[in-house]
């Protein structure tokens, strides 16, 4: 396998919510693998390859900060706001959610690329793509750390960049998710797409978690 691609990436704030807390937002301490892959989807993309995250490097002390927010609970889409009859009043429809998030966090993502059945280039076409987009600080759009709210900035790592010296259970962390065909519906129901964007196969995805442990700042990611 080739060497891992390599990029630095950081922001003011954080959250990779943890799946057990429900309506709280409590993050965990680390960087998420799926995270990291949004990470760089967000800055280099395509469908003749996926990514995969072998390890995440914390480069600063863990530290956290505490808000509570107003959010509306109920989901909104443009076309029920089409219809006629929609009323929708935000005043009767908010409650405080308290976040538990991440101040100043910076890591390093290692990763690699898996080529796809259909990709028609060498894999070192892409990876010469991502490292000219880090240096250069091209994405395809503003990348985040757990949620929108928090954008991230990435640049090539210096060798001052080290992981700091902690080590820490995190507990079940989700790895990725499982997509099986099926012809049965589904409540996580999905579809995968060809090369032209059309629906191909109907299927359902089962998220996959792993126990994850921070070594003297890295987490290492096992490989599906």
């Amino acid at each position: 396998m080739s060497p891992p691609l390599i990029v630095k990436v950081w922001s003011d704030y954080a959250c990779f919510t943890r799946p057990e807390f429900g309506a709280e937002r409590v993050s965990y301490p680390v960087m998420t693998p799926s995270a990291a892959r949004g990470v760089l989807e967000a800055i280099f993309w395509k469908p003749e390859f996926s990514w995969l995250i072998q390890e995440i490097h914390v480069l600063k002390p863990i530290r956290h900060f505490s808000i509570v927010r107003n959010e509306i609970n109920s989901w909104q889409s443009p076309s029920s706001a089409k219809s006629p009859d929609y009323r929708y009043f935000a005043d009767d429809d908010r409650s405080q959610r308290h976040t538990l998030g991440l101040r100043e966090p910076a890591y390093i993502i290692k990763a690699n690329m898996r080529l796809k059945a259909h990709a028609n280039a060498d894999e070192a076409k892409y990876r010469d793509q991502f490292r000219r987009r880090v240096k250069r600080g091209q994405c395809y759009h503003q990348p985040y750390l757990g949620t929108r709210e928090f954008s991230a900035f990435f640049a090539e790592p210096s060798s001052e960049d080290q992981p700091i010296l902690f080590s820490d259970e995190l507990g079940l962390m989700l790895l990725d998710m499982e997509f099986t065909a099926t012809s049965e519906a589904s409540t996580m129901e999905y579809f995968t797409h060809d090369e032209t964007g059309a629906k191909v196969t109907k299927g359902k995805a089962q998220p996959k978690f792993f126990r994850a442990r921070l070594d003297n700042g890295v987490l290492r990611v096992p490989q599906l």
